[in-house]
């Protein structure tokens, strides 16, 4: 086998205002030092792209340090192990690390995590329904909206990697209804036809807030929030007494230039005694073995389904940019992943 010993990878060049463009990246092309005692080298097999590294892109204070100018952009992929000078991964191992918006990743071992394949599964599901994006999708239901068994349910942005697993798992969990929102027709057809949504919602065909009490004519019990703004606003509208809300994303703002106005029903919150938690994984990766546990038999049994949209950039890892600037716009149907090797 030949061992890569250059690594090509995506820098943030310069903060974007509003919506990025190319002009706030730039590919660089490095040698590789030689592996130090303890570290193993990676051929990423694919990268992720995902909403909050929008947020990184900013030089403001938040739960993740800001990505600084000039340096490497870095996010959840999965490779295989290509050189190792580590006792505890060996070459040919399929790892998960945070090295990614690279092709080639050199870092310690004790920063990559092995894992075990799953027969007829791709590894890219190891940043989507068997990685971050399920947890994710699985801790804001049941360790934020604590999801009971007969909730109704609202998904906002639920054509997306988390949005589709947070529908499904809520009704494989006994839902009594689950309305998701997606921004095409083809997306809200999916979110029934595919997902098992009871209820799909076009919100660029009219105002959601005009359509969600005909999807949920009895309101909504849990709220898992991948949007905010006018989604929001719709939601606590329909929400009903003792609704908890997960608040997990907020992708209408993300490239907002200006502040952006509050829901004008926010009584609700205190006349209905309903309960607004945000979160972010940091602190519920401890949940891991137990998200597998139950969601792992579901994915291996088909009954769980996923979908990727992957951007091939084998060859020109420039294309990841693509893929981000595709996100931010929609284009993905479930998790948007990136092809490095």
């Amino acid at each position: 086998m030949d061992i890569p010993t250059q690594s090509t990878r995506v820098l943030l060049n310069a903060r974007p205002t509003g919506r990025p463009t190319h002009a706030d990246f730039q590919v660089e092309t490095v040698d590789l030092p030689p592996l130090a005692t303890g570290q193993v080298r990676v051929v990423n097999e694919f990268c992720s792209v995902d909403p909050y590294m929008r947020g990184r892109m900013n030089d403001v204070k938040s739960y993740v340090p800001p990505f600084a100018l000039g340096e490497p952009l870095v996010g959840a992929a999965v490779g295989r192990v290509v050189a190792s000078e580590a006792d505890d991964v060996a070459v040919g191992d399929v790892v998960l690390h945070g090295d990614g918006w690279r092709d080639v990743a050199q870092l310690d071992a004790a920063a990559v995590r092995v894992v075990e394949e799953v027969p007829g599964v791709p590894t890219s599901a190891f940043l989507g329904i068997l990685g971050m994006t399920g947890l994710t999708a699985w801790v804001g239901l049941t360790q934020i909206a604590r999801f009971r068994e007969g909730d109704a349910v609202l998904v906002s942005g639920a054509a997306g990697a988390v949005g589709s697993a947070a529908g499904q798992i809520a009704r494989l969990k006994g839902a009594s209804r689950v309305v998701g929102s997606a921004g095409t027709p083809e997306k809200v057809a999916a979110l029934v036809e595919r997902y098992g949504f009871d209820a799909g919602i076009d919100y660029r065909a009219a105002p959601i807030r005009s359509q969600l009490p005909d999807a949920a004519p009895d309101g909504i019990d849990v709220y898992f929030d991948n949007v905010g703004g006018d989604h929001l606003e719709a939601a606590l509208d329909v929400m009903t007494t003792g609704g908890r809300v997960a608040l997990c994303g907020a992708i209408s703002a993300y490239n907002a230039t200006e502040p952006q106005p509050g829901p004008d029903n926010m009584t609700n919150v205190v006349t209905r005694s309903l309960t607004l938690t945000g979160f972010t994984l940091a602190a519920y990766q401890h949940h891991m073995p137990e998200f597998l546990a139950e969601v792992g038999p579901w994915v291996r049994s088909g009954e769980l389904v996923f979908d990727e949209t992957v951007v091939d950039a084998v060859g020109d890892v420039g294309r990841t940019v693509d893929a981000f600037l595709g996100l931010l716009d929609g284009e993905n149907t479930g998790k948007m992943v990136v092809r490095t090797a």
